[in-house]
Order: structure tokens, then sequence, then C-alpha cells
């Protein structure tokens, strides 16, 4: 069994909520449903189990009135052997897609706070806005947090770690102190799996046993598929085909020296107007993951933000695998991949490191397009550049960024150890999610 971080934070959202019903939003097969069972039948005397999707008559436990009381009153005749306990009870609500109306009456269940109550699904935003009647958000009756793919340090726990390697790791970091040489080059293979395998739970279970990416390349492929078919169903009709084009154009719009995303990669003669609103699906829907460009580098970044200009990344690296051939997985692995793509991958793998730490992603290119930098973020009132060189480039845009007073400091990305130079501090790759 997976060890995750989001158990810990269910259980601080249990000591600290009050009536509050949680939403867990994510994308498909991140482990959502498997983390609340999990913390429902741990953490509570009687758990209630509701899978809109496994028993759809259920969804008539939201038909008519919603009150609190109504809504019990069925679960109770609905649900064999079913028990409500006031105070050590958990209700979770799965698959909360295919019941809008479940969603609508967070808003009731919270006032009547006596059981606890979490919901889970995906595409929430997107499929709910596609209907006349959607549901509003119950503001201030429910908590959202978004559940992503393991992070490094829960590949590093797959893979037999315990937590103290991760914070020795972070030690390092913490006294700049270069890491020493036989744990570094360990680590940045074990970081070349993770790029590789990526971070979908069944995924990484299948190759933690044993070590094989056969086997994950199997189930790779396999939730490939899936998320292909969910594009077909729940994509609106309009938007199927171009959202499936464009999630497929993802392994050329990385190859490109230069990744923003290009509409003519998707189809010759591509423009926004016919494809905006399937890559903004695709983005609400987290199947992929979008970068927004900045007009300036400073602070607020948000700001600066110009909309038209973006960069996409797939929201698992492993699910990108699936989009090439397996001998992909053996040149990530063994390190001789080179050229745009692995720099395109590499950037791929710290997009989802920023969003697991809850980073909003942006760039910067500068209007001749001589100088970007892949990532900035926000700390403290300042700026902070972060440069991806997956192998020996140039730094010459970092360069010239930190030259400015007010950006205090900028990371550039490696795969070599450990150093600083006055405020350029250079950082493996694997110390990545440490230092966001």
């Amino acid at each position: 069994m997976l060890k995750r971080k989001m158990l810990d934070t269910l259980r601080e959202w249990k000591r600290s909520h009050g009536t509050e019903c949680l939403l867990i939003n994510g994308a498909r097969q991140v482990g959502k449903s498997f983390i609340v069972r999990e913390f429902g039948r741990s953490e509570y005397e009687s758990f209630v189990d509701i899978d809109f999707i496994e028993d759809p008559q259920l969804k008539s436990i939201f038909d008519g009135s919603l009150s609190a009381e109504n809504i019990y009153s069925r679960m109770t005749l609905l649900i064999p052997g079913v028990r409500l306990v006031p105070g050590k009870t958990l209700v979770f609500l799965d698959e909360l897609q295919e019941c809008p109306a479940a969603r609508a009456a967070f808003k009731y269940l919270a006032q009547d706070g006596r059981f606890d109550v979490i919901g889970s699904g995906s595409l929430l935003g997107m499929r709910f806005r596609q209907l006349d009647d959607a549901p509003s958000l119950a503001v201030g009756y429910e908590r959202q947090i978004t559940m992503r793919p393991l992070d490094f340090e829960e590949f590093l726990w797959a893979r037999g770690y315990e937590p103290r390697a991760a914070d020795e790791l972070r030690g390092y970091l913490q006294r700049m102190e270069p890491v020493p040489q036989a744990v570094h080059q360990q680590m940045m293979l074990l970081l070349r799996e993770y790029l590789a395998v990526g971070g979908m739970p069944e995924v990484v279970e299948a190759f933690a046993a044993q070590g094989d990416y056969g086997a994950a390349r199997q189930i790779q492929l396999k939730l490939h598929s899936l998320y292909l078919d969910d594009i077909a169903r729940y994509a609106p009709p309009q938007q199927r085909v171009k959202a499936r084009s464009c999630y497929l154009s993802l392994p050329r719009q990385l190859a490109r020296e230069n990744t923003r995303f290009r509409y003519a990669e998707v189809e010759k003669g591509g423009s926004a107007r016919k494809f905006e609103a399937a890559v903004d699906w695709l983005t609400g829907a987290e199947v992929a993951l979008q970068c927004t460009a900045v007009t300036a580098p400073a602070f607020p970044l948000a700001s600066y933000e110009d909309g038209s200009r973006f960069r996409l990344y797939a929201n698992d690296t492993g699910l990108l695998m699936a989009m090439f051939d397996f001998s992909m997985m053996a040149a990530v692995v063994d390190n001789t991949l080179a050229g745009p793509m692995k720099g395109g991958l590499y950037e791929n793998l710290v997009a989802g490191m920023l969003a697991s730490c809850g980073a909003a992603l942006r760039y910067w290119n500068s209007k001749d397009s001589k100088f970007e930098v892949e990532f900035l973020i926000e700390r403290e009132g300042s700026v902070v550049p972060v440069e991806v060189k997956a192998g020996r480039g140039s730094t010459a845009s970092l360069n010239m960024l930190l030259e400015d007073d007010d950006i205090r400091m900028g990371y550039k990305l490696i795969d070599g150890n450990l150093g600083q130079v006055e405020k350029k501090l250079t950082i493996p790759l694997y110390l990545a999610p440490f230092a966001f």
C-alpha cells in the first residue's frame, strides 16, 4: 500500500474543519477514492461509501428535497446496514460529477453538521460548467483541495526509503552543502526512474513491486486510453476531437526548442479561435497543466500574465511516456536521451513538482525571444526565476535576470550537485521539490 501525504491532510481537516464538507478535486486515477476509503475506515467508527458510477441508483438519495434529514433518511433506506453515528461517521460521496444534486446538497449537510462529509470526483468543474442548472459553490460550507499524482518524495517512500531520507536531502539543501557523490548518483537514478514511471499510483505500485518497467508500461497505456475515453465521454461534443488532438500533440509541443504551445502543431493552420476552448477543457479537467507567460518578471506575477501565450504539459510524466515507444523509457533511465525532447521532458517534470507544491505555473521570455526562463515563482514578495537544465546548457537568461536588484535569488536546476555563486543557486533536480 502506497503512503500518501494526503492522508495527513485529511486528518488535519478532521481536526479543524468544524462542519465544512471537503471536496477533493483531481485528475482520474491519482488515488482520491483509495485514500478517502483508507481514511474513513481507519479514523471513524462508521464509514458510508457511496459511488455514483458503481451504484447509479444511489443518485436517488438526492432527488427532491435536499434537507439533511431527508437525505439521511433515504440513505438509511437505500443502503443495507448503513450506520449513521453522530460525530463518528464519515459519508463519502464519490464520482460527484455523476450527481450534481449531491454537490448542491453540501450546504445543507454542512449546516446539519452531525456527520463528516467528503466528496470526490474528476472533471468536476468542467462537468458542472456544462449544466444549465449547475450547482453553485457552497461558500462557507465546503473546503476544496486538489490531489495530484505521487510527488518525488512519495515515490521514494514507494521505493522503500524511510521519511528520514527526504529529511537528509532537505538538510543538504538548507546548508547548501554538496551531496556526497554516491548519494547524488543514486538520487539522480531514482529521479530518472520517477520521470519514466510517473506518479500514477497503479503504475508506481506495479513498478515498485519488482522494478519492472514492462509492467509499468502496460498500466501507463491503459490509463492513457482511459484518459482518451474520458475526453470522448465528458468533453462538450464540439470539443471532443479538438481536445483529443491537443492532448496528443504534447510530444510534438515539448520537442521544440521554444515550447510555447502552438496550435499549428495540433493541425496545419490551427488557431486559437479553433482550439482555445479545447485547451481550456484539458486544463480545467486537470488532464494537462498550463504555464502562462508573463510580460515582465516582476512581483506580483499575476499582474503581468499574458493568457494568449502559454505552455502545456502533461499532468503526469508517466502518461506522457505512454505517447512514445517503449524505448523512450530506457533512454530516460539510462540517460542517453539528448536534444530538445530531453529538455521538454524535464520541464514537464518540474512543472509537475511546482503544481504539487501549489505554485502557479508561469514563464517569461523577452520580446525578441533571445532570453527565456522556464518558470517563475514568488517568495516573500520577490520573484525567483527557475531555469531547468537537463544537460550543460547556457544560463544567460538567468544571469541576465539576476542583474535586477529586485530579484534576490534564482534557481538553476541541473543534473549536477549543489552550489551557489552570488544570487544563483545551483540545485540538483531531485532537490527541486524541497526548494519550492
